[in-house]
């Protein structure tokens, strides 16, 4: 990843661009061009082609670039910037690669909110509960993750979230965090980038769920498990998630039904802050 993106820095100043100037004229965000520059974000084979077409790049470096690219997506994940090291705890390397590259997310959960909408203090309680979490390494993993969720900012992309109504009255901590999480749904549920759905748990669900799963594009389904995560690029395998995933959102409300469940559960967590304060 490195190595890409310093070969990409190198490209761009040789042309006498800034990176503001670059990812204008590649119609993606400037966080977009510093986070592939400086390794921390494998770019997709869209963003590559645009950046490339935008430097006005030959054939032959292209070439180079998309071979580079692919030595990245196929490369082991243990080394990317938010894995905890010598501990249990996995910090989405696999997803991080995954959701970085992709132009649409699509993404199931029943148990905690996706990743990508979680605060800081509900990622906090995630990791921590992870066997053999370090409090040090929670920490480096709760702003990894954090800062990954500047992806869900930038234009050109499609992120669609379902969840159960279950999941959005799981609460770690205390109620009061929980409100805080819930005030930023609504929030990230705002933007013209994002879907958010929930499950009511008054409606049957089309599928049983079994776990949480998040769709990149047409091609990964990453697998979430208690201890780590997994990427799978199996085709059929891809299919049936994919599947499960159309029915639980067809399933789901969006939009003012959404927004009113989101209310719903806060007042309901207000009456719960109540009672557990002093």
């Amino acid at each position: 990843m490195r190595t890409l993106g310093a070969r990409l820095r190198a490209l761009r100043v040789d042309v006498g661009l800034t990176g503001a100037v670059l990812a204008q004229r590649a119609g993606v965000g400037q966080p977009t061009v510093s986070k592939v520059e400086n390794g921390r974000m494998v770019p997709s084979r869209d963003v590559l082609d645009r950046l490339s077409g935008a430097l006005g790049l030959d054939a032959s470096v292209i070439a180079e670039l998309r071979v580079a690219l692919a030595e990245v997506e196929s490369a082991p994940s243990a080394g990317a910037d938010d894995t905890l090291s010598g501990s249990s705890v996995s910090a989405d390397a696999v997803v991080d690669l995954a959701v970085r590259g992709a132009q649409l997310v699509r993404s199931f959960q029943c148990v905690v909110l996706p990743a990508m909408l979680q605060s800081a203090e509900y990622a906090r309680h995630v990791f921590a509960s992870t066997p053999g979490a370090d409090a040090a390494e929670v920490g480096k993993a709760v702003a990894a993750r954090v800062e990954r969720q500047s992806v869900l900012y930038e234009p050109g992309r499609e992120s669609v979230f379902v969840v159960t109504e279950g999941v959005l009255r799981t609460w770690p901590g205390s109620p009061a965090l929980m409100l805080a999480q819930l005030d930023r749904l609504l929030a990230v549920e705002s933007l013209t980038t994002v879907r958010f759905g929930v499950l009511p748990w008054d409606r049957p669900v089309p599928v049983m769920p079994r776990h949480g799963f998040t769709l990149c594009d047409q091609e990964t389904v990453v697998v979430e498990t208690f201890r780590d995560e997994r990427a799978e690029k199996d085709p059929d395998v891809f299919a049936s998630y994919e599947e499960a995933f159309a029915q639980f959102e067809s399933a789901a409300v969006f939009g003012d039904g959404a927004r009113e469940l989101l209310m719903r559960i806060m007042r309901d967590l207000r009456v719960l802050a109540e009672d557990v304060t002093p």
